[in-house]
């Protein structure tokens, strides 16, 4: 099997190659006058962000806060003694996946297997896929990437009798020659996916150990779309899902595998999950404690600021935000308002809208905290509206620093992000797959 730094190495080589990246129309932002540079060769000039020709609006990454974010999560994780496979569908960006596998990543975890395919593209060698797979031409190559690479692991979701039949119909058809490892998924009533009932998460498991193209590897499930959801029932359904995992050993279900996968934990609650998790009992065989908290590595300005858990435990640590939204006042047509040249194309809004942090003053360059006085109120589709309180400074031109919300939905919308230091340099520029 593949070592860590193996598994980080291979990453890396397939990362490098994205410095050969022609910039042009595609990426947007980027400055005009690098038309036709390679990446590298745009990141190797370490422009300012500011004065170096790039166009608003313009999203960065903040290198500081991703450091720190990668670090934090890195000690976290192996301090509550779990393995650690982030979401890679909040970033979809090889540059970052490789980092956070550098940072004692387990592996990453995705949503579908167009994703899956991006980090095998990349490199990635490990995978845990939350879903059910039962499209046929899906399965088929997932088998075929899994018979031509040894040290390619995979564990993908099954949460249906219907599902393992599908699912070991087109397996036979494609021929696969190793068996596909699949983690039972716990659902809760009202939720998202997943068995209902433990009584049919024992029906699935029947299903599996009645299929050869099929292996039971372990339990899952995903906490946060429980109704509802607060820290009792939380704690309440991932001791249910403990409990699966013991009964599934104890019945011998789990005879064929070297390791049991027990998985969950978003970036709400991970805090339950470690604590739940720490009272699983020993089993037959070793486990593997997953946890998949994906919108860590930027943190937000909205949504991930209330919701993560380290709110709860100040003592731990605490994430930062590493997106700033670059845009311009481009209108001040009445009193108590203000026009930016970002809107939806731009921003994410499904959970909640920007807040305005700092100004940047078109007239001498100088930076200072917005206050309270300035409110984005809606956006346009290129336009966000700013409602400013009196006495509010703001100009035509100035520009405007945009905290965000949802970090899933901003890296959607750039396929090119400029990664800058506290001062405004650009040291590198990150690459996104939707």
């Amino acid at each position: 099997m593949a070592t860590a730094d193996a598994i980080a190495d291979a990453t890396s080589d397939a990362v490098a190659r994205l410095a050969d990246t022609r910039v042009d129309h595609r990426f947007k932002g980027l400055p005009p006058d690098a038309e036709g540079l390679t990446v590298g060769a745009l990141a190797a000039e370490r422009r300012s962000l500011f004065t170096g020709g790039f166009t608003t609006p313009l999203l960065a990454l903040s290198a500081e806060a991703l450091d720190h974010n990668l670090a934090l999560m890195e000690r976290w994780s192996a301090g509550h003694g779990l393995a650690f496979a982030p979401h890679g569908k909040t970033t979809m960006a090889p540059q970052l996946l490789e980092r956070q596998i550098r940072h004692g990543a387990w592996g990453i975890t995705a949503a579908t297997v167009a994703q899956v395919r991006v980090y095998r593209a990349h490199g990635i060698r490990r995978v845990f896929l939350a879903n059910e797979v039962v499209d046929a031409a899906a399965l088929r190559w997932l088998a075929a990437e899994l018979d031509a690479d040894p040290d390619f692991r995979l564990y993908t979701y099954v949460d249906s009798v219907r599902g393992v039949e599908l699912m070991d119909a087109a397996l036979r058809a494609a021929g696969a020659r190793r068996p596909l490892d699949v983690v039972v998924e716990l659902g809760a009533v009202g939720g998202r996916t997943g068995a209902r009932t433990e009584a049919e998460c024992t029906a699935v498991a029947d299903a599996v150990a009645g299929v050869s193209t099929l292996r039971l590897a372990g339990v899952g499930g995903y906490e946060a779309e429980i109704p509802g959801a607060d820290g009792d029932l939380v704690r309440a359904w991932l001791r249910r899902l403990t409990a699966l995992a013991a009964e599934f050993d104890a019945a011998g279900r789990f005879a064929d595998v070297e390791e049991v996968v027990v998985s969950a934990g978003g970036s709400a609650w991970f805090d339950a999950v470690a604590e739940v998790f720490a009272e699983l009992p020993a089993l037959s065989v070793p486990v593997l404690k997953l946890l998949r908290s994906g919108a860590y590595i930027t943190h937000d300005d909205g949504a991930y600021r209330k919701k993560t858990p380290f709110n709860r435990h100040p003592e731990e640590g605490e994430l930062r935000p590493a997106f700033r939204l670059w845009a311009q006042v481009v209108s001040r047509p009445e009193p108590g308002r203000a026009y930016l040249n970002a809107g939806k194309r731009d921003v994410p809004y499904d959970l909640g809208l920007p807040v305005v942090r700092v100004v940047r003053s078109a007239r001498d360059g100088s930076v200072r905290d917005a206050g309270a006085g300035m409110t984005v109120i809606g956006l346009a589709d290129q336009h966000a509206f700013v409602e400013l309180a009196e006495g509010a400074e703001l100009e035509v031109g100035d520009w405007v620093g945009l905290g965000l919300s949802h970090p899933c939905t901003v890296f959607d919308k750039w396929q090119l992000i400029p990664l800058a230091s506290e001062d405004g340099t650009v040291t590198d520029y990150v690459r996104t797959f939707f």
